[in-house]
């Protein structure tokens, strides 16, 4: 058995996760999940069926551990140490994971709905507003390499995602500071071999679809 089962769609957020379990560089079994029929494994590990999940085989024990935030963390601390945050960069790593899975997403979901907040609102909203939650991202990333400073950590494939993501599909506007960074995460080898993977199922998936 592998030491990690891996329940994907490649259409899913589970590319973050893919992306992470290649930084780690552990032996991983990855179980496509189609949308319309979750497989019971799944049900019994995360009963919202969503993705990405995954299972650490560890000592006699199952171990699930879901959201994609919680996954990168997860892998480094069990799989990757090199990849955590020293002590003096525990702040911004833990600050800059937690905004993108917290605020940003919130601001970029809102967005995406056409949720528009009046002023009053925007003070009771986690995000602010969407401008404001682009604006303290961008503006942490324009002196530094990573989120964490010069070194790479696992917040950049948390973080990163969420940039590359945005800027491919539009829900960030793309600015000089926002795609540089991404430029940076897509030079990662381990970003290149999950999204190899990916895309070449996402292409099976539409070939499939397009002989229907």
């Amino acid at each position: 058995m592998a030491e990690y089962t891996f329940f994907f769609n490649p259409m899913s957020r589970a590319q973050i996760a893919r992306w992470a379990l290649h930084e780690a560089a552990v032996d991983y079994e990855p179980v496509f999940v189609p949308f319309d029929n979750p497989p019971a494994a799944l049900m019994a590990a995360n009963s919202l069926g969503k993705l990405p999940t995954v299972v650490h085989h560890h000592a006699g024990h199952d171990h699930v551990v879901t959201e994609a935030a919680a996954i990168c963390h997860y892998l480094a601390e069990m799989s990757a140490p090199e990849l955590l945050p020293r002590a003096h960069e525990k702040a911004d790593y833990f600050r800059w994971m937690f905004f993108a899975a917290g605020p940003l997403e919130q601001a970029v979901t809102a967005r995406m709905f056409g949720w528009e907040l009046s002023p009053d609102q925007e003070r009771s909203a986690g995000f602010g507003s969407y401008e404001r939650a682009l604006d303290a991202i961008a503006g942490w990333l324009a002196d530094r390499d990573h989120v964490c400073g010069e070194r790479f950590t696992m917040a950049d494939v948390y973080v990163g995602s969420a940039i590359d993501w945005g800027l491919q599909f539009g829900s960030i506007p793309p600015r000089d500071v926002l795609e540089a960074y991404a430029a940076r995460c897509r030079e990662r080898p381990a970003y290149r071999e999950g999204k190899a993977i990916d895309g070449r199922l996402m292409a099976e998936m539409q070939g499939e679809g397009g002989a229907g």
